[in-house]
């Protein structure tokens, strides 16, 4: 490959968990960390929370990100809201592939 060509962006699934008890602190750093996802629109076109069951405190996120590798989107992170004020417990970036990819997206 030479210096021009570039490497397709790929997908990932990230999934957070969050400190528990901490209802608190998302809800005080909620509106500051959904700015930041539509300023990341492009990267991270699907986010959400996590529960055990509809109106619970969620336990965590998930995102579908299309990054050039796991690396852009840890340093990524880092800069989210949730993560500075230091909801999240962990983390994790998976390589994500979309079954049936002829299939129209739901989101």
């Amino acid at each position: 490959m030479t210096s021009q060509e570039r490497v397709a962006p790929c997908f990932f699934a990230v999934l957070f968990t969050d400190r528990p008890y901490q209802g608190d602190v998302r809800a005080a750093h909620l509106q500051a960390h959904i700015a930041w996802l539509e300023q990341h629109k492009e990267i991270i076109p699907v986010g959400g929370l996590l529960r055990q069951e509809m109106g619970q405190t969620p336990k965590g996120g998930l995102w579908v990100a299309e990054a050039d590798s796991k690396e852009q989107i840890e340093e990524l992170l880092k800069s989210d809201p949730f993560f500075i004020a230091g909801l999240r417990q962990s983390h994790e970036i998976l390589h994500w592939c979309k079954a049936n990819a002829d299939r129209k997206a739901l989101f």
